[in-house]
């Protein structure tokens, strides 16, 4: 019986290759486009019936389309980012219309049973992006949270035509550039990697973006030298240099322990190249015992 079993598994796997996987559709991850296995538990659900996968990917496929011949136009033309000079910079996220801002994805403590914290994202009257709302320092009376109040924003991710996910890649700069307005308050970065294992898929690097207050607009220029690698929120004793190349999502989040309203304007986020940085990394690498640090 094991060996009929595994004849009509294999015999199955090769119908499902034989349909285009840029057709394939998977309703629990997005209403019409292209199937995408889930990283974290999708590979054990059911796909839905070749019918109901060929009608709906259909749907999407013009549009598909449509991303791959901008891709194409996009690699017959020459890269204008060469050979950067000093001063050069590029926009990243514009936040000054409601489609650049609906993109972003905000998440708060309450939304995770977590705190009783709210948070925002909209449009402005000046056109920018303010993110907003109420840190609250109330702890949930489960008998497990010990702490709360956080809430923050992370930027949408990179995909090419056919739903397939690419990284970031800002090699060729040196500085993340923010243009914002604040309330005096101290907010986090988080720049998200790409990391094949699940052990790696809470790395993330950090640091501070410090508010001034008041009505005036602030350029923070922080060079991606000083982010230092967290995972779960805990920075790690092994450190090492952001791979710029591989960045999936970049954020933003408040957890400063005061109770409170917050908001933060955000005209845009650029990238920028200042040839008087020289500095690699930031902070000491020591040579530690893999087995207490990690390898």
């Amino acid at each position: 019986m094991s060996g009929l079993l595994t004849r009509q598994v294999l015999a199955h796997n090769q119908k499902l290759l034989s349909i285009p996987p840029c057709l394939f559709f998977n309703p629990s991850r997005t209403k019409v486009g292209i199937y995408e296995t889930d990283k974290k538990s999708g590979y054990g659900k059911p796909l839905p019936s070749h019918k109901a996968l060929l009608s709906e990917g259909m749907k999407g496929l013009k549009g598909e389309l449509k991303l791959f011949g901008q891709e194409i136009k996009e690699k017959c033309y020459a890269d204008p980012f060469v050979d950067v000079q000093h001063g050069d910079y590029t926009y990243e996220w514009k936040m000054n219309t409601r489609d650049d801002i609906d993109k972003w994805v905000v998440t708060s403590d309450h939304d995770n049973n977590e705190g009783l914290s709210k948070a925002s994202l909209v449009l402005s009257t000046n056109n920018t992006a303010m993110f907003h709302g109420y840190l609250s320092q109330e702890v949930m009376k489960d008998g497990i949270q010990k702490r709360s109040g956080y809430a923050g924003i992370r930027s949408p991710s990179s995909f090419k035509s056919f739903k397939r996910k690419v990284s970031y890649d800002w090699s060729i700069f040196n500085c993340l550039v923010m243009r914002v307005r604040g309330d005096g308050r101290t907010y986090m970065i988080n720049i998200h990697m790409n990391r094949a294992f699940d052990v790696g898929w809470n790395d993330q690097y950090n640091y501070g973006l410090f508010t001034r207050g008041g009505p005036y607009w602030q350029v923070a220029k922080i060079p991606f030298s000083k982010f230092y690698l967290t995972s779960k929120g805990r920075i790690q004793d092994k450190q090492e240099p952001i791979q710029l190349t591989n960045v999936s999502t970049m954020g933003l989040s408040i957890g400063d322990g005061n109770e409170g309203p917050f908001s933060l304007e955000i005209d845009y986020i650029g990238l920028m190249y200042d040839e008087n940085h020289y500095e690699e990394f930031a902070y000491e690498m020591y040579q530690a015992n893999p087995a207490h640090v990690g390898t």
